[in-house]
């Protein structure tokens, strides 16, 4: 299904893909997959064209939602207007007013998990914070929990200012104000305890997928050169902050599944996998 859902927060009709389980005939839960930086809208880079997300859930007992929208605002609330990247309420939106639009629009069962990459793999695990019991499972491929300390910080401009033309002054004001902090998923860890979280990494090195015949470089020389030095850059960077988040999380006594993979870079194919190696993890968590 290809439908949208109307914003008041953001003033505008959000738009959203959705995968329906073959059986609807009772309430199903719902899994929320989040695109990255690109938010979807820039194709190709999203779920349904770069993973076998359709095929893999067709058997699952679950509604699968994916939103487009919100490329680099890391789906956060916005303090102000940006004259680039507009106005951005998305933790509203995800918390506040999409779950209620979706649980009556399709007769769900009202149990949530979320999952998604990159951008989207820090800004879910706030989500996660900022709504207590929302979500039963939290998946996070690739993404730099701590977006306040020198590495996130420079993470979080080089998405929104660098990539974007956005400011981050326009998100959360200064840094260090108390907006960065409270969208901090390392610093507010101790809110995760509960959440059933799978969380991995690579660590930049050319692995499985990094070569020509990999399913998304399609045999393409530039596309891999590409991949191996941009994506690969990304992936050491999130490794280090998943290694971060690894630390915090053990010293909280939270637990979490992780998949620290031996070599890999910032690219789809790995996130393919690391949605198969989730599944047992979101499947318990909804009671599928």
């Amino acid at each position: 299904m290809d439908v949208s859902v109307y914003s008041p927060a953001m003033g505008r009709d959000i738009r959203l893909n959705i995968i329906r389980p073959n059986d609807a005939s009772v309430p199903r839960p719902t899994l929320y997959l989040l695109n990255g930086a690109a938010g979807g809208e820039e194709p190709p880079w999203d779920w349904l064209v770069h993973t076998d997300v359709a095929s893999f859930v067709a058997d699952k007992k679950v509604n699968v939602v994916i939103p487009i929208g919100g490329k680099q605002s890391y789906y956060t609330d916005w303090l102000r207007d940006d004259p680039v990247l507009g106005r951005n309420k998305w933790t509203t939106f995800f918390t506040q007013e999409l779950p209620p639009a979706i649980n009556s629009m399709l007769g769900t069962n009202g149990l949530n998990a979320i999952a998604g990459i990159s951008m989207s793999a820090s800004a879910l695990l706030s989500l996660a914070e900022q709504a207590p019991g929302l979500y039963r499972s939290a998946s996070a491929y690739s993404g730099c929990a701590g977006t306040s300390d020198p590495l996130g910080s420079a993470f979080v401009r080089a998405v929104v200012e660098v990539r974007g033309g956005g400011n981050t002054m326009n998100m959360w004001g200064p840094e260090g104000s108390p907006e960065w902090l409270r969208n901090d998923a390392l610093l507010n860890a101790d809110k995760l305890r509960g959440t059933a979280l799978y969380i991995s990494a690579g660590n930049g090195l050319p692995g499985q997928f990094d070569n020509l015949g990999g399913r998304n470089v399609e045999g393409s020389p530039g596309m891999l050169l590409s991949q191996m030095l941009v994506g690969g850059s990304i992936e050491t960077i999130v490794n280090a902050c998943t290694r971060a988040l690894q630390a915090k999380l053990d010293s909280l006594g939270i637990p979490a599944t992780y998949n620290f993979r031996p070599a890999g870079t910032h690219s789809w194919d790995y996130w393919q996998d690391d949605l198969h190696r989730s599944w047992p993890i979101i499947a318990a968590s909804l009671g599928v």
